[in-house]
């Protein structure tokens, strides 16, 4: 399976680019500014890595994207670049749009934290964070009981000292603790694991995902904003309208 899968919830940007040769799974991957530089950044940078990958875009299986929650300008950019490439992968040839697969931000937080904390456990639960800027944070509660993920509590918004974790809850994960330390819940009994969205973890989720039919018609992908939703800037437009005219890389 040749996957792309790239996330700009927060102001790391993640890519990266699986691809199955003869039975065996390579990954190239490459982090860089996120949020709002990457309306400018990510479309150049997905080309450089599916360049190195020897990847055209119209091989691909399916294009990963974190659908957040997050910051709003890096969810915008990260949903039109995905329908740009999907849209455009095979615009030549007059093929279907290569498939998306849209992903919770705060399960790829999971999904990163427990091949960090615990990758051979068989049931392991995290409350997963993210930052949400003006007091609040993005927190959603999920169970890995192998093997995958069961989302215990959807995201939502709170306040760091209204946060409650499910029983049995055995870490906390995110980009939290230095700003909310203490106002956090749990105090020792809980393992923190300081992280962010990787996109390595998103291939790692994404086989199970399309598996199971969660894969989306281009036209239909949308971001997770949780908060209210905000218009797009002119600098965003643009950023859709270049992906979707970008050709394959590879002839």
């Amino acid at each position: 399976m040749h996957l792309l899968a790239f996330d700009t919830s927060t102001d790391r940007m993640s890519i990266a680019v699986g691809r199955s040769v003869d039975g065996v799974e390579q990954v190239w991957s490459m982090a860089g500014e996120g949020g709002a530089q990457a309306s400018r950044t990510l479309l150049p940078s997905i080309l450089d890595l599916l360049a190195q990958a020897d990847l055209a875009l119209a091989e691909l299986d399916a294009i990963v994207f974190g659908q957040g929650p997050g910051a709003f300008t890096g969810l915008r950019t990260a949903c039109a670049v995905a329908q740009g490439l999907a849209f455009g992968a095979r615009a030549r040839t007059g093929g279907m749009p290569v498939p998306l697969l849209p992903l919770d931000s705060l399960l790829v937080v999971a999904e990163q934290a427990r091949q960090a904390h615990a990758p051979d456990a068989a049931q392991w639960q995290v409350l997963a964070m993210l930052d949400a800027r003006m007091d609040e944070i993005y927190a959603g509660s999920y169970r890995w009981q192998q093997p995958g993920w069961q989302t215990l509590q959807a995201p939502a918004l709170a306040r760091a000292q209204d946060l409650q974790p499910p029983p049995n809850c055995q870490a906390l994960a995110g980009n939290v603790f230095a700003h909310y330390g203490d106002r956090l819940p749990g105090g020792t009994a809980l393992a923190r694991i300081d992280t962010l969205p990787d996109a390595r973890a998103m291939l790692r989720l994404a086989p199970a995902m399309l598996a199971a039919g969660l894969a989306v018609d281009p036209a239909l992908a949308l971001p997770v904003y949780i908060r209210d939703k905000v218009a797009s800037t002119t600098q965003e437009r643009a950023v859709a309208h270049a992906a979707a005219s970008t050709m394959a890389v590879k002839p």
